[in-house]
């Protein structure tokens, strides 16, 4: 039962799919104790709210993210609500991002209770905050979503990364940027972008 109520946890932040592809990245552990798992999660927490480092943290890095705040300037503190990732991925990118891709953080909220924590952040992707270019500046159109959480119920803890919507993105008035999204757009619906997320997770949980 522990078991079932653990999935259900933190369900109804991640949207319905009803287009393009989606992705789901889990990543779980569990402790000897509930006591130890409440202090390793705030080491999990610590992590994942460090978002310069999840490079390091991956133990399959691939993309490199660094956080901004609402004017694209790098910051070195936790992510905020509001704040942007500038994704570096391997390979060309966008002109509408200056080389980078950009996603906006929605949504950071936080709950707990005696037996559970969760820890949810929302990002889509955006227009560059460094310009006033209204395109989107990232391989996936703005309806694309992806949902990151950590979960704490009882002595488990895990790590979560759900894409929803994902649709190459065709729309901006950049040719080059055009073909750039939909190569490798199509390369992380082929799965490219899978180990990435899963390693990820492997790294906010281990111990």
């Amino acid at each position: 039962m522990e078991k079932e109520e653990g999935q259900e946890l933190g369900k109804e932040k991640v949207p319905g799919q009803y287009v393009g592809s989606e992705t789901n990245a889990v990543e779980a552990i569990e402790l000897p104790s509930e006591e130890e798992a409440r202090d390793f999660f705030q080491i999990v927490r610590e992590r994942f709210l460090n978002v310069n480092q999840w490079y390091e943290i991956a133990q399959l890095p691939m993309s490199t993210f660094k956080l901004t705040n609402y004017l694209g300037k790098e910051v070195n503190r936790p992510v905020m609500e509001g704040d942007f990732f500038r994704i570096d991925i391997p390979g060309p990118g966008t002109e509408a991002g200056e080389g980078y891709d950009w996603v906006k953080i929605e949504e950071l909220s936080e709950e707990s209770s005696e037996n559970e924590e969760l820890l949810t952040l929302k990002a889509r992707p955006s227009a560059n905050p460094q310009n006033a270019d209204s395109d989107t500046a990232h391989f996936y159109t703005e309806e694309a979503v992806s949902i990151f959480q950590i979960k704490r119920v009882g002595n488990k803890i895990s790590a979560e990364e759900h894409g929803r919507n994902e649709v190459p993105n065709r729309k901006t008035d950049n040719i080059i940027d055009n073909v750039r999204n939909s190569i490798v757009g199509w390369a992380a619906k082929a799965g490219f972008s899978y180990p990435q997320w899963k390693s990820l997770m492997k790294g906010f949980v281990k111990r």
